[in-house]
């Protein structure tokens, strides 16, 4: 491998890196065919029945998380997030760009973590993980009543949820570079470094799982990162952001703006300052944001017209702590 970042056009040449940067890995399975999206309404929708006989629940706005703070959209605008029967399940804030725009600036701002060594980045996903466990119930009920799940459906799923935050916390200090023998007399040290900004648009389908699967491995590489959560379930998300203050990850690392995921994601693809962007959206939207990144040379990982099967194996690994990292190569000459 051979160059740096982007100091005469992209600049990373060679090896595997190389590759990685200029061809496409045909590695995401298929599964079942995305569903289509629900258009998106602030009308008011009947509310599910108390399953005890008391008063039916209070309803709650989510709001967006930027900065490590709870607030509301720009727009002042919520939508109605639905189960499959046509019930509100609650409220979720309506971002748009200026709230995109306040997020990536609360992640730059925050880029001192990835300055942090991997074990200490390491024990604040551990305590996350360990939170994660405590609330196990809580999550399994949200998904329950949102998505309309089994019991025993979404219970696995936050099964899954957690061991992967437990996963991700042990690799935050072991996903290392390389040293390679290159010329006479040389070494060539590969460095893994973050990119800093990195936007995520999460996928529909599996919306905690989802979501975990792709950030942790963000952040345990030391990127700052803006999330898009499910279109139609983003409420798993706003629940999330509860583990977020409570468990010492620093303001700004992780920000989540609710919304429409289509527009969300073309603002991520044009903004300068997000160096990376994670698409498993809609698969219609994967050359929007291929065309909409091209500007600034943005690194852009899709689900290539497959969906991830959120709940195998393919869904984990070194494939995610891969793309979540850039590659510095160093050629250093030796003498005798």
């Amino acid at each position: 491998g051979f160059g740096g970042y982007r100091e005469s056009g992209f600049g990373r040449e060679g090896g595997r890196e190389g590759m990685y940067e200029y061809l496409k890995a045909q590695d995401v399975p298929a599964s079942k065919a995305q569903a289509a999206k629900a258009k998106l309404s602030a009308l008011p929708a009947l509310r599910p029945a108390p399953d005890s006989g008391g008063e039916p629940a209070i309803d709650r706005t989510a709001k967006l998380y930027i900065g490590g703070k709870q607030t509301r959209p720009d727009s002042g605008y919520s939508y109605s997030v639905l189960n499959p029967a046509g019930q509100s399940v609650g409220q979720a804030g309506l971002g748009n760009r200026k709230d995109i725009r306040n997020a990536v600036e609360a992640a730059v701002k925050a880029q001192g973590w990835g300055a942090a060594t991997g074990h200490n980045r390491a024990q604040v996903l551990y305590y996350l993980a360990e939170n994660f466990a405590a609330r196990a119930g809580e999550f399994a009920e949200r998904l329950r009543t949102m998505t309309g799940s089994t019991p025993k459906a979404a219970a696995g799923d936050v099964r899954i949820a957690i061991a992967r935050a437990f996963y991700y916390a042990a690799q935050a200090d072991k996903y290392d570079g390389a040293v390679h023998a290159t010329k006479s007399r040389h070494i060539t040290l590969a460095m893994h470094e973050p990119y800093g900004a990195l936007g995520i648009v999460a996928p529909d389908a599996s919306p905690l799982l989802g979501l975990v699967s792709l950030l942790l491995p963000a952040i345990a590489m030391g990127n700052c990162v803006v999330v898009a959560p499910s279109q139609s379930h983003p409420l798993a998300a706003t629940d999330f952001y509860q583990l977020l203050d409570t468990s010492d990850v620093p303001p700004g690392v992780v920000n989540i703006v609710t919304g429409e995921s289509a527009a969300l994601a073309k603002t991520l693809a044009e903004h300068d300052e997000v160096a990376a962007l994670w698409h498993f959206g809609a698969r219609a939207d994967n050359a929007m944001v291929e065309k909409a990144s091209a500007g600034n040379l943005k690194p852009v990982w899709t689900s290539y017209g497959a969906e991830l099967d959120w709940r195998g194996p393919a869904a984990q690994g070194r494939a995610f702590l891969r793309h979540a990292t850039q590659v510095k190569n160093i050629w250093t000459p030796y003498g005798t």
